[in-house]
């Protein structure tokens, strides 16, 4: 067994609501965007687990989040500085790993480059790509609307048609998790309409240091863009967009308004099962803690 600087870091358990403060401290170490509405959608859906010193402050942390008993997401891997290259990022995982496994879901993650090769030793495998962009300020082009194309704020009537064209792209259902996003960024919450039928969906939320657009799932490029100038216009930056690298034409739009990389991320799961998502309709993620 590992000796800890602190005997406390040698057990973990689940994360308490109490325990938030500690939690949101990790994040701004961090700098990452989470807020405590997106710690609480772990605490209610999934599950966090904790370690803490003997001061019984929280110093480190992982989450999972399943969906529809197929496959569930491992994120929110955080070590306070000073109690890292104690193995508790590892073990914390491993401990996310096994329970999963135990209870039938694939491990899924989104991997930093520097994640990656830590990821694949444990025997993940890429799955496909993308990249956090940013929007710093206002944009900086616009584009001739497509008059086929009907964009509407979501209401509660059209909500479960919604979630089915999620899932059928997602390649699961995940209603509840979705449902917490609404209302946090109203002006992102919008879907499309074309020849009658839904075509596209997009969501967003507030963060710590920007908005965050996604999931953004449409049937092509037009109607893609069509929702993201919608909120675009209407959301102060900085704007994260977590775009798949597959999208290159729109991509280009992208760039051309004042969107900018600030990092790749790979998903990958624990095996070779492919993807899970249709790529075809498949724009953005909801982020890489949700999937």
């Amino acid at each position: 067994m590992m000796a800890y600087s602190d005997p406390a870091l040698a057990t973990e358990s689940p994360l308490t609501a109490s325990e938030l403060g500690d939690a949101d401290v990790l994040v701004q170490e961090a700098g990452w965007n989470q807020t405590d509405a997106d710690w609480r959608i772990f605490l209610d859906l999934g599950q966090v687990y904790a370690v803490r010193n003997s001061d019984d402050r929280v110093v480190a942390t992982a989450a999972t989040l399943p969906h529809e008993g197929k496959f569930a997401w491992i994120s929110m891997v955080l070590v306070s500085a000073d109690y890292r290259r104690q193995g508790l990022a590892s073990r914390l995982l491993r401990r996310c790993i096994d329970n999963l496994t135990t209870s039938g879901l694939i491990p899924v993650l989104d991997a930093t480059p520097d994640g990656r090769a830590v990821y694949r030793a444990l025997g993940f495998e890429d799955i496909w790509g993308y990249h956090r962009m940013a929007l710093r300020a206002p944009p900086a082009s616009s584009h001739d609307p497509n008059e086929r194309i009907e964009v509407h704020s979501i209401a509660d009537s059209v909500w479960p048609s919604l979630c089915d064209y999620d899932a059928a792209a997602f390649g699961a259902r995940r209603d509840a998790m979705l449902g917490r996003l609404r209302g946090r960024l109203p002006q992102a919450e919008l879907y499309a309409v074309r020849g009658g039928k839904i075509s596209g969906l997009l969501l967003g939320r507030d963060g710590r240091s920007a908005n965050q657009l996604g999931p953004l799932i449409a049937d092509d490029d037009e109607t893609a863009l069509a929702l993201l100038q919608r909120a675009i216009s209407a959301i102060e930056p900085p704007i994260y967009l977590d775009f798949a690298d597959a999208k290159n034409r729109l991509r280009g739009w992208l760039e051309t308004t004042g969107f900018s990389d600030v990092r790749p991320l790979t998903r990958m799961a624990l095996g070779n099962h492919g993807r899970f998502d249709d790529p075809r309709r498949t724009y953005a993620v909801a982020g890489p803690e949700f999937g």
